[in-house]
């Protein structure tokens, strides 16, 4: 069985995933570099997923499982649909990946997810780490390089600021983590969840962000 520090070590070797909540919803971003130790296995990886128009979530640790937890949340988010004619509330999509995690405490799925979205009780972020320690945050980030988006974060991030003031923040955080941090880079990616739903903003859009990011 590993021990916490092991799979802290085995956690945080790459990734940089930020998650935040804003005033009209749910902020997330990820790098796109994967990484075997200090070998760049893809400069494109998916660390962002859609389980739901409300609901998504960021991976980050041993890709297979954290595809794992992604696919059963994925699967009881519809089942959940069909069954109560109603969208699984975000609190209820993070106690199942906690209970899932802790169950395998044993043998653990070494990944560590940011689970948000909104529903009829507004934004929601929780972190989840690999034995399923559960917590809800306001501003979060996870892998090797958030003590660097940290430092953009605490210094910038308010509560209650809209999506449209936030966005710029956060893509000055994940592209500080992927200039610092070795083991996060090449690419990024950023989600919204508001009242409209789901997207992932383009390439476009990106790159007007990261030229308007200011100092």
């Amino acid at each position: 069985m590993l021990n916490d520090d092991a799979v802290n070590r085995l956690v945080l070797k790459g990734t940089t995933t930020i998650a935040v909540v804003c005033r009209d919803g749910v902020i997330l971003a990820s790098d796109t570099r994967v990484t075997m130790g200090f070998y760049v296995a893809h400069k494109h990886g998916k660390k962002i997923y859609k389980i739901d128009d409300h609901l998504a979530m960021t991976i980050s640790g041993t890709v297979a499982d954290a595809q794992r937890t992604v696919d059963i949340l994925t699967a009881n988010a519809q089942l959940y649909k069909l069954n109560m004619d109603r969208p699984l509330p975000v609190s209820s999509a993070a106690r199942l990946i906690s209970n899932l995690l802790f169950s395998s405490r044993y043998a653990p799925l070494v990944t560590q997810v940011l689970i948000g979205g909104m529903d009829d009780t507004g934004p929601h972020v929780f972190s989840l780490d690999p034995f399923g320690s559960l917590t809800e945050e306001k501003c979060v980030a996870t892998g090797s390089g958030s003590p660097i988006a940290y430092g953009v974060l605490e210094d910038r991030y308010k509560e209650d600021m809209p999506v449209k003031e936030i966005l710029p923040i956060i893509v000055k955080a994940v592209d500080s983590a992927m200039k610092r941090d070795a083991a996060s880079g090449d690419s990024f990616n950023v989600a919204i969840i508001d009242e409209k739903g789901y997207r992932e903003l383009i390439e476009e859009e990106k790159k007007q962000l990261l030229a308007n990011r200011g100092s």
